[in-house]
């Protein structure tokens, strides 16, 4: 979660060299981003036209392939957890005592009411194999020098955007904006970063926004309020019959 829950980026151009290089700032950004296991506590907010929500969580990773996020507040969500496990994702519903697998037909609906697709669960870890990229050029985001890089996904890619364009600082590899774009390239969504922090060594934005583009008045932010790195859990940790136990 973290990214939460949640998103990565760029590169790759016409001439080696200037590809290697972008693919290198690619790999540090996923490098900083996703530690190989981590716990983190955030806090989504989840606002529309009318009203807003928060709702607490504690999530455990091991990039790419497991996650379990598990919701502490408010009191009558208290208890649900998702779970991903490579390209499937589970919801434990501790109301009725169940739990649903996420079928194909539901993976671009909202995740928990937010701006994020359950499909934005098991997508983070394919931006190196299943797009090409380009190194567009450099601009300044929240004062920091940013490479500017475009992703297009490879023809055989069975992925969700036409196109995607990550700015990434030049200064600690911290993805600050990213933009979503559909097949006929419309702009969507935007991804945002700000507030860097340092976790456990690691300098992140600790606060990120996803605004949809198609949909005024909405967005959804999370807030990073803890994030440790290297913790000590295993791929079993990240099974169905721990879903119900978790706290």
């Amino acid at each position: 979660m973290r990214r939460s829950i949640i998103m990565c980026f760029l590169v790759s151009v016409t001439t080696p060299a200037f590809s290697q290089d972008a693919k290198e700032i690619l790999q540090k950004a996923i490098d900083l981003m996703y530690g190989k296991k981590t716990y983190s506590i955030v806090t989504m907010t989840i606002t529309k036209p009318t009203w807003s929500r928060t709702v607490s969580m504690k999530a455990w990773s091991i990039e790419p392939d497991y996650s379990i996020v598990y919701v502490t507040e408010p009191a009558r969500d208290k208890g649900s957890v998702t779970l991903k496990r490579k390209n499937e994702v589970w919801n434990w519903l501790p109301s009725v005592q169940k739990t649903i697998k996420i079928p194909p037909s539901m993976m671009l609906a909202s995740w928990m009411g937010s701006d994020f697709t359950n499909d934005d669960l098991v997508r983070q870890s394919s931006v190196i194999e299943d797009y090409s990229h380009k190194l567009l050029g450099e601009e300044t985001i929240e004062g920091y020098d940013c490479y500017k890089v475009e992703l297009i996904p490879n023809p055989d890619a069975g992925v969700v955007w036409g196109k995607i364009i990550t700015w990434i600082s030049k200064k600690g590899f911290m993805q600050l904006k990213e933009e979503f774009y559909d097949e006929d390239g419309i702009l969507v969504r935007t991804m945002l970063g700000s507030k860097p922090k340092n976790f456990d060594g690691h300098l992140l934005p600790s606060y990120s926004e996803m605004i949809p583009h198609n949909k005024p008045g909405n967005k959804t932010s999370f807030e990073t309020k803890e994030l440790d790195f290297d913790v000590n859990i295993t791929p079993e940790f990240f099974s169905i019959q721990n879903m119900g136990r978790v706290r």
